[in-house]
């Protein structure tokens, strides 16, 4: 079933696709296919031009029975390739895939494996690939302190070191993420591979699933997730945070002026110079789910579309370029039961300006 509402926004209706004139949205992955639980999705472009999608699914979020799922849509395909897993860890969770192409080919998978009762008793694994996703290494275990987490996409800095955007979460409730929770990154120069910490990124609630671009060689830009619980509240925003130092050290977290309704958001540098937000423009629901365009480095975001909205949540976004200058954009909706993929070009959201 197609919906339109008003000029600028779309609703996604059950398992239909919505469409726009300028916004595709279509359905990847539902509950036609085993494992009800499908949450949260990345994608990535490889070199082939194929598309992959990786997702955590199983019979509920702290199930056992949850493991990484990924599928591709080959270049020139319109059909996406029924998903596969790739990654189970007996008697453990498995969650938050993050799939990446690095520039010398290497395709990585990231993901969480939960040793306790919640996501403050996870650690962060990793998988490589040598051959596009066809096959993957054995597991290896890349942050091992107990509460690592990693949601956001990896950005190759100007000297050509890999920044890998993860967080520590605390607390042992599900409802509520505690205000010392905190988002940092791995950094890895690829011709050691060996990966370290930058120091922690404090702020008045708790902050997490850092997203960050790079403006300048030292000037750095993150935006994260806020802590706290799902009660409403009307002092809940999107976290932000700079680097001055090529991204080695990060200042405090300090609330930004967009609403979070402690929902996960997306930040990226386009290749024109400008920059993308994508987040729930909601201090307290996650609908809508809104881009939002900087042409002056982040000091303003005048272009600000809602491209999904309605009664469900439309969670999790996570974006990227591809070759053809095209946003990927996937996210998950109907109570984290299907994941969706919106194509869009930058002038759906700036008009062409």
């Amino acid at each position: 079933m197609i919906a339109r509402i008003g000029i600028l926004a779309v609703v996604l209706l059950g398992s239909g696709i919505a469409m726009a004139a300028d916004i595709e949205i279509s359905k990847v992955y539902g509950t036609e296919l085993p494992g009800k639980y499908k949450h949260p999705a990345s994608i990535a472009e490889f070199d082939s031009g194929d598309l992959y999608i990786a997702y955590y699914g199983g019979s509920g979020e702290y199930e056992l029975d949850t493991a990484v799922w990924c599928g591709r849509l080959a270049k020139g395909s319109t059909e996406w390739t029924r998903p596969v897993k790739i990654a189970d860890t007996p008697f453990h969770s498995d969650g938050n895939p993050v799939v990446w192409q690095a520039p010398d080919g290497i395709v990585w998978l990231f993901y969480v494996v939960r040793y306790g009762d919640t996501w403050s008793d996870s650690r962060i694994h990793a998988k490589i690939s040598n051959d596009g996703a066809q096959t993957w290494s054995d597991a290896f275990v890349l942050g091992d302190e107990r509460g690592f987490m990693v949601r956001s996409k990896p950005i190759v800095l100007n000297n050509g070191d890999y920044l890998l955007p993860i967080y520590h979460e605390t607390g042992h409730d599900r409802e509520f993420v505690g205000p010392d929770t905190t988002s940092l990154f791995l950094r890895c120069d690829p011709k050691k591979m060996a990966w370290t910490e930058t120091n922690r990124i404090t702020s008045r609630l708790g902050c997490l699933q850092p997203a960050a671009v790079q403006m300048t060689d030292d000037y750095l830009i993150a935006y994260m997730r806020r802590g706290g619980g799902y009660d409403p509240r009307t002092d809940g925003y999107i976290v932000r945070a700079e680097s001055h130092d090529g991204g080695r050290t990060w200042g405090e977290g300090k609330d930004s002026s967009f609403p979070n309704p402690n929902a996960a958001v997306d930040f990226l540098k386009l290749k024109n110079g400008h920059l993308m937000l994508i987040y729930n423009d909601s201090m307290n629901d996650r609908t809508p789910l809104t881009v939002a365009v900087s042409t002056d480095g982040d000091k303003t975001y005048p272009y600000k579309r809602n491209i999904i909205e309605g009664k469900d949540d439309f969670a999790y976004p996570y974006a990227i370029q591809t070759k053809d200058g095209k946003i990927h954009l996937v996210f998950t909706s109907l109570v984290r039961t299907q994941v969706n993929h919106a194509v869009f070009d930058e002038s759906a959201i700036t008009g062409g300006k």
